[in-house]
This record gives structure tokens, C-alpha cells and sequence, in this order.
């Protein structure tokens, strides 16, 4: 009989392959085991060691654990992902040092803890599977992790050097009292039903963001670090992913961060300071929200009669609502700037604000052109002009109520070249 490491590798090929009943009687084969009187328990322990390998392999090429976490939930199931959670929990027993803080931050968020005993077998007890089924999506689950590309490397991975220094360019502090303001003010947005308010809450979220984006760029203007911007990754799942793409891009931009959207991977990738990238998250989530709930109601008020398809008209309200909410967003940011500026001309003479702005923007697109030299770009394209002018009238009830003439809708950027 063939070691429990073989049985895996040939159930992992026939998998891969497209000839269903070889891959069959290779999962059968593993039922078997090895036919020694541990076989079950060695076809167990073969399989979690070829997924830690796995996981493993994926931190240097830019995986990050919420990403695994994220795509295993999009390309196979929740319980796949719990799955991958215990044996990421046990990959982390066996990783080499140094380990960033926000590894663990991340795993200890996914409740990702390693079970007593054999993984495989807690795991579908838990999840009520009996062995046929638990092996299927186990090797499944195996199969997907091992077949995922590089991605751009965020932040230092760990077993490097650079994991053990502290990482001010990756994310800000999320417990800030700033940030719990303009959480609380996000949530209201969420669950009021009146435009009126919404508009007016979201509005100061992003007049707080904006101002806090300020003061840490003059706080960092004015020490001697060697920072240099961060990212995350942002999910952009179906439906409309194309319409959660251009909501990313908008508010990274009214925030000045730079947002690429890998779709085949189902998330936007933003590159930005630490506070800006915090808000990004903030209100994109917020965002999504609103744009959800207006879409749902635009739907019940659209005219009897009506002959369009649901899709065509939601896509064309969604990307309507993320442009005008860009628009208004960046409104709000140049006022906020604008002012700042002024005072920080008052009483700081020629130490201007601007400048050191426009340093750190730079500092970003260089960022993007390093990780993304072959981004292309997607140009957005509109099927109802019904759905266009609700999103449109949804956005100026959800956020801020400002003049200023319309700009041109922008292109989004696509997923980077394959190479």
C-alpha cells in the first residue's frame, strides 16, 4: 500500500484532473488509509502537514491570513474556511521568528485556534461531516491554497527580517477617540431613514477623517522616520463587484490613497498612510452599506412598467452612487485642506501644508508603480439611465450636500498584467 503522503499527492492530481471517477477512487483510497491499523489517523496527519506547507509557502509571496480566509470562503465555503483557520493556527505553532504583532492581530480576529488532537477529525465532527465528505473538501481545500498566485507583499511577512520591526506605515491605530467618533457616526448614517440625516452625518465623518489625515501628516512631516505608505486589501465580492471596485477607488481617492482592483481575486488592494488607509476601510464599509439600502428602496420606487432587467438597473445606480459619493467626498477634503493650509501659513510661514502633502502622494503612486507596474485600466460603461440618476439622487441624500459642477466620470484600475 502507498504511504499516507503518497495517497494525498495522488487524490491532490486527481482532483486537479478532469477525469471525475480517477479522482473517486482516489478519495476512496484515502478512506482506506495505508492499511496499517493507524492508516486513517496517518492520511490525517499527512494532509494537515501538506496544508501547513502550503499556508506557509504563501506568506512571502504577499498572503496574508484574512486574504486566505477571504478566498477560501469566496471559492468554496465557510466551513472550508474554518478549516483552513485550525491548520493556519497550526502553521503559526510552527513558524519561524520573528512574528509581527499583526499576524497574531489577525488570526486572534479570524478566531483562528489550533484544536486539541487531529485537526481533520475535530474539524468535521464540529462541522458535521462524516469522513467521505470531510476528506472530499479537505483535499478540495488543500487543492485551492496550493494553486493560489503571488500577490503583492504588503507588509513584511513573517521568518523576515523587516516582520520585527514596528510597521508605522501599515494600518493606524483603530482605537483612537477620532475613530470611535467617526464610527459612531457612520452608524448612524446606517440606520437612519432619513436622507437628510445621513447626508449630514456622513459628511462630518469625512470632515473628521479629513482633519486627522491632516495632523498626522504635519506630525510626520515633522519627525525623521524612513516610513513608507502601507495597504489592504478590500473584498470586492459578487454581486457588482465591478460597482464595490469603483466605490473602493472613489473613496481611496477622496482620501488620497491609490486602490487597484485584482478581480479575479475578489478584492481591491489600496496603498495609502495609516490614517488614511483607516478611513478608506471606515467608510467604504459605511458606504456599502448606504448605497445597499438605497439601492433596495430605489428598486421599489422605480415606475410600474418598467422593462428593464433588476441587474442592468442596480449596476447602473451603484456606479452612479459611488461617482457622486467620490465627488462629494473629495469636496469635503480639499475645504478641509484648504483650511489647514491657511492656518498652517499663519503660523508657520513658509512651512506650508501643501507641499507635504503632495510629498506623501508621491510617496504612494511610487508605491503603486513598485508593487503594480503593470496595472491597466477599466473604462466604466452605463446600460440605464434610469438606475444612473437614482444612484446619483441616492448619493447627494447620502453624503455631503455641496455645490460644484460635475466632473467626468474616471476610469478604474483593472487588475495588474499577468506576468
Amino acid at each position: 500500500m502507498p504511504d499516507a503522503d503518497e495517497l494525498v499527492a495522488n487524490a491532490l492530481a486527481a482532483v486537479r484532473g478532469t477525469d471525475v471517477r480517477q479522482a473517486e477512487r482516489q478519495l476512496d483510497q484515502l478512506m482506506v488509509g495505508t492499511g496499517a491499523a493507524d492508516g486513517t489517523t496517518a492520511v490525517d496527519a499527512a494532509l494537515l502537514r501538506r496544508l501547513v506547507r502550503a499556508l506557509g509557502r504563501l506568506w512571502p509571496r504577499g498572503w496574508q491570513p484574512v486574504d486566505v480566509d477571504r478566498i477560501t470562503s469566496r471559492r468554496l465555503d465557510p466551513r472550508s474556511a474554518r478549516l483552513v483557520r485550525e491548520a493556519m493556527a497550526a502553521q503559526r505553532r510552527e513558524q519561524a521568528e520573528p512574528i509581527p504583532a499583526w499576524w497574531d492581530d489577525q488570526l486572534r480576529e479570524l478566531a483562528a485556534t489550533e484544536a486539541d488532537g487531529s485537526v481533520l477529525a475535530g474539524w468535521a465532527n464540529r462541522e458535521g461531516l462524516d469522513r467521505a465528505d470531510a476528506l472530499r473538501a479537505a483535499v478540495d481545500t488543500l487543492a485551492l491554497v496550493e494553486s493560489l498566485p503571488p500577490i503583492a507583499v504588503l507588509r513584511p511577512p513573517p521568518g523576515t527580517s523587516g516582520a520585527a520591526l514596528p510597521r508605522t506605515g501599515g494600518t493606524a491605530r483603530s482605537g483612537s477617540p477620532m475613530l470611535d467618533r467617526v464610527r459612531a457616526l457612520l452608524a448612524k448614517a446606517e440606520s437612519t431613514t432619513f436622507p437628510a440625516e445621513a447626508e449630514a452625518l456622513t459628511g462630518k465623518a469625512q470632515e473628521l477623517i479629513a482633519r486627522h489625515s491632516i495632523d498626522e501628516a504635519l506630525l510626520a512631516a515633522g519627525s525623521e522616520r524612513g516610513d513608507v505608505p502601507g495597504g489592504v486589501r478590500l473584498s470586492t465580492d459578487t454581486p457588482y463587484a465591478g460597482a464595490k471596485a469603483l466605490l473602493v477607488q472613489e473613496v481611496a481617492a477622496a482620501n488620497r490613497c491609490e486602490a487597484v482592483w485584482s478581480d479575479d481575486l475578489g478584492f481591491a488592494t489600496v496603498l495609502g498612510w495609516p490614517a488614511d488607509l483607516v478611513a478608506v476601510e471606515l467608510l467604504y464599509t459605511s458606504l456599502l452599506v448606504q448605497a445597499t439600502a438605497a439601492m433596495l428602496r430605489g428598486r421599489a420606487e422605480r415606475r410600474s412598467g418598467s422593462g428593464r432587467r433588476t441587474k442592468v438597473w442596480d449596476e447602473s445606480f451603484l456606479n452612479a452612487f459611488a461617482l457622486r459619493i467620490g465627488e462629494r467626498l473629495r469636496t469635503a477634503t480639499e475645504a478641509a485642506t484648504e483650511a489647514a493650509d491657511q492656518a498652517s501659513a499663519e503660523t508657520a510661514g513658509a512651512e506650508r501644508l501643501l507641499p507635504v502633502l503632495a510629498a506623501r502622494g508621491e510617496a504612494v503612486r511610487e508605491r503603486l508603480d513598485t508593487l503594480f507596474p503593470g496595472v491597466t485600466r477599466h473604462r466604466l460603461s452605463v446600460r440605464d439611465a434610469e438606475g444612473w440618476s437614482s444612484g446619483t439622487s441616492a448619493a447627494d441624500r447620502a453624503s455631503l450636500d455641496v455645490g460644484g459642477g460635475r466632473k467626468q466620470p474616471r476610469q478604474v484600475p483593472g487588475r495588474p498584467d499577468r506576468r
